[in-house]
């Protein structure tokens, strides 16, 4: 059984390059200048050894072989979408992994620290996804004072612009808005777009989906949908076909691309077809008859 390089730097295996850097607190409480207890060295050179594959293209391979495929070799063909292939081997120098991520290799340097991410979510209606919106969010932060060692809380308005298109899990970065302190870079503020429920449609990706309630009558004979679009504009869809058979595709009425807002997704109809609870004997005979070819 190999190392797990996340459980030694206490993340999980969908951690971000942000999570990742949590090695700074680990590194600085295992630092043998500052942590003579024994083991702490080799939890600090095991704490080397995960950031210098979890921060390193050689993630990838580990998260597909584990470690004995890490440091055993790959065959060349699974590296082509930029895995590492060959042996991996941790130089064994914690110490150099340490000066390297800090620039200094004195724990108690005084060399500022640069806070961990705060992350927040910003939930947003489909209707200001579709159309773009600006959005303003107030903090509360420490801020430094003139006299530089003591600090006081102080409001200020985060203004996002929301682009037209945006995808939930779109992430909007205000760099160093975080608590300011005498000994630490204040934390990027990144708030991660998630998207509130629309009472209409579901969204799939640039696609818009409805789902029609239809009687089996209209299912059978056709029908027409009138529906408003996230513009305000009614379109009528008429459907001659059998619906249960397919679905139907409205070219260009879906969400605007992110990277181009003139295009546009597609809106799709699916069916929810609604059977009566029971029959006649003389409608059952009418549709045995209506249905006979």
């Amino acid at each position: 059984m190999g190392q797990d390089y996340y459980e030694i730097l206490e993340i999980n295996r969908n951690a971000t390059d942000a999570d990742i850097k949590k090695y700074r607190r680990l590194a600085r409480k295992f630092h043998p200048a500052s942590n003579k207890e024994p083991g702490s060295y080799e939890k600090f050179r095991q704490l080397g050894e995960a950031l210098d594959v979890l921060s390193d293209r050689k993630k990838a391979t580990y998260d597909k072989f584990g470690e004995d495929g890490l440091k055993g070799g790959i065959p060349i063909e699974f590296s082509k979408d930029g895995a590492w292939s060959t042996k991996y081997a941790y130089h064994d120098n914690p110490e150099k992994t340490f000066k390297e991520f800090f620039g200094s290799d004195n724990p108690f340097s005084e060399n500022k620290i640069k806070d961990d991410p705060i992350e927040r979510y910003l939930y947003l209606s489909l209707d200001d996804l579709y159309h773009g919106c600006t959005k303003k969010i107030k903090i509360s932060r420490k801020v430094m004072n003139n006299d530089g060692c003591t600090s006081s809380i102080r409001d200020k308005i985060l203004t996002v612009t929301v682009k037209p298109g945006w995808k939930e899990g779109t992430r909007i970065t205000f760099p160093e808005e975080g608590d300011q302190g005498p000994n630490n870079i204040a934390a990027d503020i990144v708030f991660i777009v998630q998207q509130k429920p629309h009472p209409v449609f579901e969204r799939i990706d640039n696609d818009l989906i409805y789902h029609a309630q239809v009687s089996l009558e209209m299912a059978l004979t056709g029908f027409s949908v009138e529906v408003e679009t996230l513009d305000g504009r009614l379109i009528n869809i008429p459907f001659n076909e059998i619906v249960p058979l397919y679905k139907k595709v409205v070219p260009k009425e879906g969400m605007p691309l992110p990277h181009d807002p003139s295009q546009k997704g597609d809106l799709i109809f699916t069916f929810d077809i609604h059977f009566p609870e029971k029959l006649s004997a003389e409608s059952k005979l009418l549709i045995k008859q209506a249905l006979h070819y």
